[in-house]
């Protein structure tokens, strides 16, 4: 089973971007889809998590009304939609899953795409 994020880009301050994140196939282990970023000298940081069977969704303060993750069903995907983008937005964007239905720190997640870079200027 394979993760597939794409839609990074570069942008200007206060612009939008949305991530997709494709797996190969689901499996039972796959309960919670997550997006985490790192930035240059950072550690990878948790951005928002979905229950990919209830929906149930969770963010880091951070990004907390102004990015919305959601997942399509019949697609084997979930997004990222980043709105209002800041300077400090700039990171590659990860997406991975977990067996738990909810989980902010890396260690819980077992199965990492390969990271797609967002880059904001002002």
């Amino acid at each position: 089973v394979q993760l597939q994020a794409s839609g990074g880009g570069s942008v200007q301050y206060g612009d939008s971007l949305r991530l997709s994140c494709a797996a190969s196939a689901l499996t039972t282990s796959m309960n919670g889809m997550g997006w985490f970023r790192q930035a240059p000298g950072k550690e990878r940081e948790f951005v928002a998590i979905i229950s990919w069977r209830s929906g149930r969704k969770d963010y880091a303060d951070s990004v907390k009304g102004r990015f919305a993750i959601s997942r399509d069903a019949a697609k084997n995907t979930f997004y990222l939609q980043m709105n209002d983008l800041k300077s400090e937005d700039t990171a590659v964007y990860y997406c991975a899953t977990t067996p738990l239905l909810t989980a902010r720190d890396k260690s819980s997640f077992n199965l990492w795409g390969q990271g797609t870079q967002v880059t904001v200027s002002s």
